[in-house]
């Protein structure tokens, strides 16, 4: 579970780039994050994640604070950036076993972990090369990787699916499915509207810092008394904002 407690955090120039959020992520769940450009959900997952420092409030991940207790929490999270373009100077597997040495995976099952992910993920031939000759696909994917391969509790993934091919998209929606059936988290901002409706069990959007909604699909067409797509309410929902 990850719990967000008026959190706030100003950028420069006093403006807030969050403002006061509240927000409880449950086991078990998928939750989708989503929001306009600048919104501010990157923003919170770096908070999350430590990152960020927060000016306001505090983030306790299955009751570890982010910032009083920064070990304990990182060592039960995985996160995937917005941006894969990290490590580039090392090798795939470089990086994996890098991964694994932080978060003490054993040999046996590590060895296990890498061949069968980066098998599913068509990646396993590219391991001796280098991450800077990826493609930005092939990037988000060892980094996808690097997340599962220590099993942690809570997953953070910020636009995972960007530059995954079909056959890879798919198949890490059946893991976050999973994951969650299991009595885990799965916490992940998305552009795709499409995919949110499809998998997520609880959507919160944001805008401008401010959490505009928190709730299953049905209660938001409940709320808002429309049967209309998640699509066609969040765009009315941050249009005027």
């Amino acid at each position: 579970m990850i719990e967000i407690n008026q959190v706030t955090k100003h950028f420069a120039g006093n403006k807030r780039a969050i403002d006061s959020l509240d927000l409880t992520i449950p086991n078990g769940k998928i939750v989708g994050f989503l929001g306009p450009n600048g919104a501010g959900k990157s923003t919170t997952i770096k908070m999350m994640t430590g990152i960020l420092p927060i000016d306001e409030g505090s983030i306790t991940l299955n009751g570890f604070n982010i910032e009083k207790q920064p070990k304990e929490a990182k060592k039960i999270f995985g996160y995937v950036p917005d941006h894969p373009d990290m490590f580039l100077r090392l090798k795939g597997i470089e990086y994996l076993n890098f991964i694994g040495d932080i978060f003490n995976v054993p040999a046996d099952i590590r060895k296990e972990r890498i061949e069968a992910l980066t098998k599913q993920f068509n990646i396993d031939q590219a391991l001796g090369d280098y991450i800077q000759t990826y493609s930005h696909g092939m990037r988000q994917k060892i980094i996808v990787t690097g997340v599962l391969l220590h099993d942690p509790d809570i997953w953070i993934l910020d636009e995972p699916l960007t530059g995954l091919d079909p056959k890879s998209a798919y198949m890490l929606k059946e893991m976050m499915r999973e994951h969650a059936d299991k009595g885990n988290t799965v916490f992940f901002s998305s552009h795709g509207l499409e995919v949110v409706e499809q998998l997520c069990d609880i959507v919160a959007i944001i805008n401008k810092g401010k959490l505009l909604f928190y709730g299953t699909l049905d209660e938001m067409r409940e709320t808002y008394q429309s049967d209309q797509s998640l699509e066609q309410v969040f765009l009315e929902l941050t249009n005027d904002e």
